[in-house]
Order: structure tokens, then sequence, then C-alpha cells
């Protein structure tokens, strides 16, 4: 994505310099929901690959794939790494245990397609842990300037992309978000043959992350491609 690539070493050494601690809760949904494992964990939109070694943790062995070269220029020094698009990757039919996807989705505009590519590589019995930024209160309709109180405005029920955004210190206003309400979100797992497991959600003083763990059933033929 050109957009990443323009502002990757930005996000590298300056906003990726600004996080402390797991404020969203993001290292907790995958600690949870993914839990310790062995074999090939894929990070599909991996970014800088700034959670490889949470995932090492784990036991996992982490692989990234992502659209964009010059984020994929900082994530080679934490993982083996594809440049490739989500909604076509270069992995075969039923071939991972796990994959993995981490406030990636809203990158996306095309997620159900990726859902469904999802379905398709990871083998019989698989988990896929989707944690994204909460769609009921995260997006162009809603204003987080306020610490204590988040604001809804009109817009959450629309579907669409957007760079609006309450803050010029973020990455929405630089590379724009696509946005599904939440009964969108969950079909589009149910509509690619996912099971839908477990949730959590992370950060306040309303959710920032919402995450879902699902698999594929076992014996389940692969998903065709679109």
């Amino acid at each position: 994505m050109a957009a990443y690539d323009e502002i990757a070493d930005w996000y590298e050494h300056r906003f990726l310099g600004t996080q402390r601690g797991d404020p969203l809760g993001v290292s907790r949904a995958l600690t949870e929901l993914l839990g310790e494992g062995a074999g090939v964990c894929l990070e599909i939109g991996c970014g800088t690959g700034v959670h490889a070694a949470l995932l090492r943790e784990l036991g996992w062995t982490p692989v990234g794939a992502d659209l964009s070269a010059g984020m994929l220029r900082h994530a080679r020094g934490r993982l083996p790494v594809v440049r490739a698009d989500a909604g076509r990757l270069p992995v075969r039919d039923n071939s991972v245990p796990a994959v993995v996807s981490v406030l990636a989705h809203t990158d996306m505009p095309a997620y159900p397609d990726v859902l469904r590519e999802v379905a398709r590589v990871l083998e019989p019995g698989g988990t896929y842990v989707h944690v994204g930024v909460h769609p009921c209160f995260c997006g162009g309709f809603a204003d987080r300037s306020d610490a204590e109180a988040v604001v809804i405005r009109p817009g959450y029920a629309d579907g669409h992309w957007t760079r609006e955004s309450w803050s010029d210190q973020g990455l929405r206003d630089k590379v724009g978000a696509a946005h599904w309400p939440l009964p969108a979100l969950i079909d589009a797992f149910l509509d690619a043959g996912l099971v839908l497991g477990r949730f959590t959600e992370g950060g306040t003083p309303t959710p920032v992350v919402l995450a879902v763990a699902s698999t594929k059933p076992p014996h389940r033929p692969p998903v065709p491609r679109p």
C-alpha cells in the first residue's frame, strides 16, 4: 500500500516509540485467544513485524505478509516476510495451523475476501485470531479526544472508507480506514465458513479493540479464490 510506504519510517521510529505497555490489550488478546502452539503462524498485514516476538514467546514460528514494501523493509529483521495482497496469499491450501491479523483489517477494503483467503490457507481445525479496532467505538464517527468519554456521531452504520479522525497524531488521518459495522464484520467470518469462538475487548474508557478467535472446521473443503 503506497500510503504506508510513505510513512513507514515515521511509523517505525516515531509512532511505535509512543507505545508503552499494552494499553489496548493487544498482547493479552493474542495470548488468550491464540495461546501457545507450534508451527507456522502467518500474520497478514504484519506491518513492521512488531508482534513477531510475542508469537515466538507463545511457541509459534511467525511469518509475515504485507502489501507495503516500506513496512516490510523494517519487518525483515524481525521475521520472514513476503510482499503479498492479503486477498491473494502465495500460500498453499490447508497448509498453516494459525493465522493472525493485528489492527490491520481496516487497511483491507475487501476484508470479507481476506477472510475467505484465511479459510483457504488454514489447516482443518486451524485457528484465526482477528485483533482489530472496535467497530462500535472507533472510526471516523468516533471522537476520542476526551480521555474520559467517547462521543459517537452519525456514520457508524454506513460502512465506508474515510480519513476523518479525531487526532492528527495517529495513522488514520494519514492512510485512511475502511469500516464495517459489527453485524457486517461478524457475518463476514460466517460467510467465509469460519466458526466463531471466543471474543475479548481492550482499551478504555470504551473498548478500542475487539478480538475474535475463529477456527476452520475439520475436513472442510478449501474455499475457492474469488
